[in-house]
């Protein structure tokens, strides 16, 4: 079986996009937007309050303008007993970017990040990082491909920038019966459903997928510098 196809049947989604949708537009400020991170796992039990938080973020009122939210989850819990069905290795290497720019040989779970650097404040009543202009990021999305730009407040000359786009599905419960949240409920909100990675300009290929169990669909689009991981602006917002 073909690597897409078995990703599908695992995440219980047709690879073929079930309908077109009408273009929808994001568009930021020149201040920046944060980008929240929440690297998790089903089969940790340490996870599960903090998807909690991260789903609390759904009534926030900055969500979107002030934060864009975004649960990846890693494959690195699968071999303990409850293989996660939203878990991807390219998430854990992401995260391992993430550990070697912090110079460590590291990650765990739950791990957030603020911006592109390792946030462990328990006290996370500010969500936005406040910060100088940086720049407008806008993103267009067709149910097919994404289209964004980026126009930084003070460009540099020989800069260039990659963007990053990810399909977040909510309002997913799961039912564990394996692993360390045998017996459990879980709820999720904000997950990265796919992740696609382009040049400023181009049409991103991110076809939108119905997936088993989600109620609400969004866009997370973000900008970085090429080869920094560490995120420069962020837009998102709902697609139902």
């Amino acid at each position: 079986m073909r690597p897409f196809l078995f990703l599908a049947a695992v995440l219980g989604f047709s690879p073929v996009a079930v309908r077109a949708a009408e273009p929808v537009r994001f568009s930021s400020g020149p201040d920046r937007v944060s980008l929240i991170e929440l690297y998790t796992s089903e089969g940790c039990s340490s996870c599960p309050p903090a998807e909690r938080w991260l789903g609390e973020l759904r009534d926030a009122p900055g969500l979107w303008r002030e934060f864009v939210p975004v649960a990846l989850h890693v494959d690195y819990w699968n071999r303990l007993g409850w293989p996660d069905r939203f878990a991807s290795r390219a998430f854990t290497d992401r995260q391992y970017a993430y550990a070697a720019a912090w110079s460590s040989d590291q990650v765990y779970t739950p791990c957030f990040v603020r911006n592109g650097a390792e946030w462990r404040t328990r006290d996370r009543r500010i969500v936005a990082e406040v910060g100088a202009p940086v720049g407008r990021l806008s993103a267009t999305y067709d149910g097919t491909a994404v289209r964004a730009d980026f126009s930084p407040v003070q460009p540099r000359a020989g800069e260039s920038f990659q963007i990053h786009a990810a399909l977040l599905g909510g309002g997913i419960v799961s039912k564990i019966t394996a692993g360390e949240n045998r017996g459990e409920t879980l709820r999720h909100e904000f997950v990265a459903l796919e992740w696609v990675r382009g040049r400023p300009g181009d049409a991103i290929a991110l076809a939108r997928k119905e997936v088993g169990g989600v109620a609400r669909y969004a866009l997370a689009v973000w900008v970085t510098r090429s080869g920094d991981p560490a995120v420069v602006q962020a837009v998102g917002g709902w697609l139902d």
